[in-house]
């Protein structure tokens, strides 16, 4: 009979999160610990973009608000970018990566269709004792993955967490596609969630979908290129994230004069400015990063908080509105308060 090799299991470790939970003192909240990004080294400004459109740089500029975007280049991984961004978030937080019980990459543009982003990210960092899943949300990804997380912590199933967004989404854009070549790059954000001692500083998730996309966003495995109706996204993107903010805040006992910072999906300048002048908030409180990064899908969330970071608007308690819209669609927000 043919031997079969033997799967050895981590080791356990002495106090498993359910145990914890029997714990009056045992964390019984969620809060962002660490916060971590990675990009390719690579920037392409609009010039060349603008050349093979037959259209001025100005105008892309003007219509999509971005004038540079990190591309990924032949040989580059995405589960490596993904990795790199876990590995600063996990530095940020102070946490030994064999102390995650739970890695979920938003992502899908990962390397192969098999295996996962997640698994690869996970054994790079030296996560042995952590579940591994790719989260296929699009854009939404990452926010998905922060209200699943968040949920397995106050669930007492986990007690640390790494989300991360990450996409290589350039490798699926058709070059001579004015709607989409200019619009997109590539990166990667993670955040570590951890178990708070506090009710929690990450609110209730407001998540929603529905099968609107099918001919508006999408991108078929024969063709594997992304396909999008602008003017029909511009509009739906609109009315769904004001709608979802209103809710998560209504959820949240709150009020739009409450949030100090609103970071939306950045999936195009005109899209973030038309939902910051319909409910009426002072730009100076929406984050806008996109004229440097392009509308990276999943990852355009952490790279928006690592944005405000450097500008210093993430202040310790804080209040932050985090809402996404992606393919599908799918969208939805929630209210997390800023403290590491």
């Amino acid at each position: 009979m043919r031997d079969v090799p033997s799967l050895e299991a981590p080791a356990a470790r002495a106090t498993s999160p359910l145990a914890l939970r029997q714990d009056p003192s045992a964390p019984c909240g969620a809060a962002i610990a660490g916060l971590g990004v990675a990009l390719p080294p690579t920037a392409v400004a609009n010039e060349p973009i603008a050349e093979r459109l037959g259209v001025d740089e100005r105008w892309i500029f003007k219509r999509i608000g971005v004038c540079e975007r990190r591309v990924a280049q032949p040989g580059e991984r995405l589960a490596d970018l993904a990795a790199e961004a876990g590995r600063a978030a996990l530095r940020d937080a102070g946490l030994d990566p064999a102390e995650l019980d739970l890695v979920l990459v938003g992502t899908f543009t990962q390397d192969e269709i098999l295996p996962n982003a997640a698994p690869l990210v996970a054994a790079a960092l030296g996560a042995a004792s952590a579940g591994a899943v790719d989260l296929g949300a699009a854009c939404m990804g990452f926010l998905s993955g922060v209200a699943l997380a968040a949920g397995a912590i106050e669930a007492g199933r986990a007690c640390h967490a790494l989300v991360i967004g990450a996409e290589m989404l350039t490798r699926f854009v058709d070059p001579f596609d004015r709607r989409t070549a200019a619009l997109i790059g590539d990166g990667a954000g993670a955040v570590v969630l951890s178990g708070a001692p506090w009710p929690g500083r990450i609110g209730p998730a407001v998540l929603r979908s529905d099968d609107r996309s099918r001919e508006i966003v999408f991108m078929t495995r024969e063709e594997a290129k992304l396909r999008m109706d602008g003017q029909q996204t511009f509009a739906i993107a609109v009315a769904c994230l004001c709608d979802v903010t209103r809710e998560a805040l209504d959820v949240a006992g709150l009020g739009l004069g409450d949030v100090d910072l609103f970071v939306y999906h950045q999936a195009n300048a005109r899209i973030t400015r038309a939902v910051g002048e319909r409910l009426g908030l002072d730009p100076a409180r929406v984050v806008d990063c996109i004229e440097r990064l392009g509308n990276t899908s999943a990852a355009s969330i952490p790279l928006a908080l690592a944005s405000a970071d450097r500008d210093g608007r993430l202040r310790e308690g804080a209040t932050l509105l985090l809402a996404a819209i992606g393919a599908g669609f799918t969208w939805g927000a929630l209210v997390v308060e800023w403290g590491r």
